[in-house]
């Protein structure tokens, strides 16, 4: 198959949402009517013992989360999905943003209960920025929510985006019907059910037609006409151009639980989601249909294998063709990288591939080469723009409990580090380890890893201390007296870059006053 023909094939999206809206759930059903599954898992039930596929660590399966973002490819209707299941939780927000640098376009999903939510107003501001096309799925219809209508403009309004309902629902909670799809002009009659698929789908053409009354009766059947009417004279005709420029974001309502909607929305994104976009480097850009082959490293992940320790990124492509064993350009070292074990990915599930094309997802083995961030070409010396890095909110101090497993634990800290969890800083003056992150909830995830996959057992006591800054300037002398001077601040990150720990907003700002010389940056890239 041509290069052209497969980047036409392939559709690579982010599932987002706040925490417990149903966004592992519907990536389940999703792999289901996908075939990648024949059973979907449950997020939390003691009905249904088999644990989901996205949620495969074993702090996700205790705790009912999602605390890393899952990589799941399969094939629909002769369309290559790669999909990315992230963390909905605000503590591991910055998985969430590096992963939609990844992605080509995204699927929100939205509690018809709760509507929208504080994470999902930040993840939107994310998917803003780059004008990513978004698709909605109210979730939940199975319970009693709130009136569709008064979603439809709250997305509108706390999102600051135009919506399309392309589906519509026929009743609610204990009187849910079905729902009507808009696109397709189809109704989808409402059977619950957890672990299997069902497709009772019936052509209506005409809302007139008396079918309509015989399924779902007069009552239902009258206002569903009122509703589609009213819809069809309030909202403008759906424009696939507006909704790839990120301008209009399609609507769908179902229950991702009881496999219901879903494949609506999934017969309706394979139509218009866009397929792999072009991509900004430093210093051109890149459209995927070029020849030469290029991909950027959007996450690092240790120890999917919990008997081997091993180490694999995850890398975007970008143009081109990726085929294993070929020597590629690491743009940030010295020597060719070369991949025999390349892997696509169902979650923690991985088979070998010998090429893969824009749009996909890989997982490179790697021995510690790989770093958040960096491009392999085929030899050209370019990066690609956009991998966000977060200044940390909150500093720990970690306190080895066995000092016998000293090695373990450091050995834990540097991939866990490397993989982009928290960021770890070393003071210069006694060598003191701190771990800063963006929620308390990381600390856990940390422990908890260090624990299970490196049989180190360590805690974490509270600092007072308001910033990490990392410090430069052009003067050398200037900077040798700065660190001199304040030695006991000093620290220095994973890359050895020096980093100034502020204990306060005023204290920070007296220093910058007192030292014009010294730069200090709130962000590693500088």
């Amino acid at each position: 198959m041509s290069l052209t023909k497969e980047i036409q094939k392939r559709r690579t999206f982010a599932i987002i949402a706040h925490p417990d809206a149903g966004k592992t759930t519907l990536t389940e059903k999703l792999l289901l009517f996908g075939g990648a599954i024949k059973t979907a898992g449950a997020v939390k039930s003691n009905k249904i013992d088999t644990a989901t596929k996205s949620d495969w660590m074993e702090i996700e399966k205790q705790r009912g989360i999602s605390v890393a973002t899952s990589v799941m490819g399969f094939e629909y209707k002769e369309i290559k999905i790669n999909l990315l299941d992230t963390p909905g939780h605000q503590d591991f927000a910055e998985d969430t943003y590096r992963t939609l640098t990844a992605v080509d376009s995204v699927i929100m999903v939205i509690d018809c209960v709760k509507g929208v939510e504080i994470q999902t107003e930040k993840l939107m501001e994310v998917c803003r920025m780059r004008n990513t096309p978004v698709i909605c799925f109210i979730n939940k219809l199975d319970r009693e929510g709130r009136d569709p209508y008064d979603l439809l403009d709250e997305v509108e309004e706390k999102l600051n985006i135009k919506v399309r309902p392309l589906s519509w629902p026929i009743g609610m909670g204990k009187s849910f019907k079905g729902v009507y799809n808009l696109y397709d002009k189809k109704l989808n009659l409402y059977t619950p059910s957890q672990r299997q698929l069902s497709d009772d789908r019936l052509e209506i053409k005409d809302l007139e037609d008396s079918k309509l009354v015989d399924k779902i009766g007069p009552n239902y059947a009258e206002q569903l006409r009122e509703d589609v009417e009213l819809i069809e004279g309030v909202y403008p005709d759906f424009d696939p151009k507006e909704y790839l420029e990120g301008k209009v974001a399609p609507v769908f309502f179902g229950s991702a639980v009881n496999n219901f909607g879903v494949n609506e929305m999934l017969d309706t994104f394979i139509k218009i989601a866009p397929g792999p976009k072009s991509r900004n480097t430093e210093d051109r850009e890149v459209v995927p249909d070029e020849k030469n082959f290029s991909g950027f490293v959007f996450k690092i992940h240790a120890n999917m294998d919990p008997n081997h320790r091993n180490r694999i990124a995850f890398l975007r492509i970008c143009s081109g063709k990726f085929e294993r064993n070929k020597p590629y350009n690491q743009v940030r070292g010295t020597k060719p990288l070369r991949f025999s074990n390349v892997t696509s990915f169902m979650a923690q599930d991985k088979e070998i591939v010998d090429e893969a094309f824009p749009g996909d997802i890989v997982g490179l083995y790697d021995t510690g080469n790989l770093k958040i961030g960096d491009t392999l070409t085929d030899g050209e010396n370019m990066t690609f723009k956009g991998i966000p890095s977060f200044s940390p909110e909150i500093f720990r101090e970690v306190i080895n409990k066995d000092a016998m497993k000293t090695k373990q634990m450091e050995k834990g800290l540097k991939q866990l580090m490397e993989e982009g969890v928290a960021q770890l800083f070393t003071f210069e003056m006694g060598s003191r380890k701190v771990i800063g992150t963006v929620g308390q909830l990381q600390f856990e995830v940390i422990q908890f890893r260090l624990k299970n996959e490196y049989n180190a057992t360590v805690e974490f006591s509270p600092m007072n201390l308001y910033k990490a800054c990392w410090i430069s300037s052009t003067d050398k002398k200037a900077l040798d007296e700065f660190v001199r001077s304040k030695n006991r601040h000093i620290a220095r990150d994973k890359e050895g870059k020096l980093v100034f720990m502020a204990e306060s907003k005023s204290w920070l700002q007296m220093v910058q006053d007192n030292y014009p010389d010294i730069e200090f940056h709130f962000t590693s890239e500088f």
